[in-house]
């Protein structure tokens, strides 16, 4: 039976859109960090001899909420399932292959009376992402399992001011 693109389920033609986003996204990453002797030749068209592959060379990635890969986020939800705490105006200082640094806001909802009535509070955080490990979803990625919170003035209560997170998107 011939199924015309019109009459597919709306959430195959999503799954499909997001996993080409995400291709797209892993190639120009692939891209970027391919090492010049991973070249093609222009005279001869042949790929010319490099090492081989060295997977913490591989791109690093943190994964959001919605389990997508981003490199160097601006913003990151740390409360996935209310968004009651978020890092916003991240700067990243450093981005490699075993870590990643950067200084920004960590905005918590206080949830005073409660959650919907509440005011999100600032605090400037420093911010590391660590142990990276291969993504199962994506063998040729790897991404951050750790997230370190470090609160340079005062932390949310009750929270430490240096505080370390396992990322299980």
């Amino acid at each position: 039976m011939n199924v015309s693109a019109g009459d597919r389920p709306a959430h195959t033609s999503r799954r499909t859109v997001r996993t080409a986003t995400l291709l797209c996204a892993v190639a120009a990453v692939t891209a970027a960090v391919l090492p010049a002797s991973a070249a093609v030749s222009p005279r001869t068209g042949a790929g010319i001899a490099h090492p081989a592959r060295d997977p913490a060379q591989d791109p690093v990635v943190v994964v959001d909420c919605s389990s997508q890969a981003q490199m160097r986020p601006t913003e990151y939800i740390l409360a996935c399932g209310d968004g009651n705490n978020r890092l916003v105006g991240l700067r990243w200082n450093t981005w490699g292959p075993a870590s990643a640094t950067a200084t920004g806001t960590d905005m918590v909802n206080d949830c005073r009376p409660y959650c919907a009535a509440g005011r999100f509070r600032a605090y400037p955080v420093t911010v590391t992402l660590g142990a990276p490990q291969p993504w199962p979803e994506h063998p040729d990625l790897r991404r951050f399992t750790t997230i370190r919170l470090l609160y340079t003035d005062t932390a949310p209560e009750p929270v430490s001011k240096d505080v370390t997170y396992k990322l299980v998107y």
